[in-house]
């Protein structure tokens, strides 16, 4: 492993908190006016925004509430990049990042197999660095779950190809343990209110219909936007492959649904993909 070994908060003190304490207090604040439905059945994804908390948080609480008095012993986080392209897929090569509620340990193991198991996913820096997708996940994470082992993953290009070779491999290594993947998106940026909700609620159909094809088209043929898009997809791909036969969206809105601003607003929803009992599927 690389020498650099600590990722450092890239964002802290512009989309959430620096202060422990007040990140604390905000993260339980979203848990306690987050009221999701109750799923019956096996969690095998999270799809969640990375705006600031202040925008995007309760939406995120929608979804990471669920996870309440549950256990995981990985979780995997697929990120977009938004600084940075690359051509491939990274795991940050050190073994912890990090963030003002402390420090959450790379699952060294797991990244080792993801890497000897598909060629175009390498470790690297690339993507990581400056990255707040991956980031703004955690507070969530440490607080809901307390202990996991962190994978964390950024698509430099979220071309289809790379959605399912992530899909595939997560798919494999991810067979008989105990983990989350949780894929990082937001929706349309900077559209009239009127204009957002049409271009979301594309994107948002085809996630609700478990739909990773269509949503990769649609986004392909630009009828619809998600930054992070192919996480998303990759998430669904790997999910299905353990088991999962459902998707519920928990909750979405815009920025301009929080601030009043409805001139040009960034959309936000959050979703399960999961293992339904057989009378849920219906």
């Amino acid at each position: 492993m690389d020498s650099w070994n600590v990722r450092e908060p890239a964002v802290a003190g512009m989309f959430y908190p620096v202060d422990k304490k007040s990140l604390m207090r905000q993260v339980v604040e979203l848990f306690e006016r987050a009221k999701p439905k109750k799923i019956k059945g096996q969690i095998k994804a999270l799809i969640s925004p990375h705006a600031g908390y202040v925008y995007s948080g309760l939406t995120a609480a929608y979804a990471y509430k669920l996870l309440e008095n549950k256990k995981y012993d990985s979780v995997v986080v697929i990120s977009p990049s938004h600084r940075e392209y690359f051509d491939g897929i990274s795991i940050f090569p050190g073994t912890y990042y990090r963030t003002p509620l402390g420090d959450v340990p790379l699952d060294l193991e797991l990244c080792k197999l993801i890497i000897e198991n598909e060629s175009s996913i390498k470790l690297s820096q690339h993507g990581h660095i400056e990255e707040h997708a991956l980031e703004v996940q955690l507070p969530f994470l440490q607080i809901i779950l307390e202990s996991f082992k962190l994978v964390p993953i950024v698509m430099g290009d979220q071309k289809k190809e790379y959605c399912y070779k992530i899909g595939d491999v997560l798919g494999k290594v991810l067979k008989n343990r105990n983990a989350l993947i949780v894929a990082s998106t937001d929706l349309s940026h900077y559209h009239p209110y009127d204009v957002a909700n049409q271009l979301d609620k594309i994107a948002i159909d085809a996630i609700a219909n478990f739909d990773y094809e269509k949503l990769l088209f649609e986004l392909e043929e630009q009828n619809t936007e998600a930054c992070g898009g192919g996480p998303a997809a990759a998430a669904m791909i790997a999910a299905k492959k353990l088991g999962a036969n459902k998707v519920e969206i928990m909750h979405s809105c815009n920025s301009g649904d929080v601030t009043g601003d409805k001139d040009a607003v960034v959309g936000y929803m959050s979703a399960v993909v999961y293992e339904a009992h057989t009378n849920e599927k219906k």
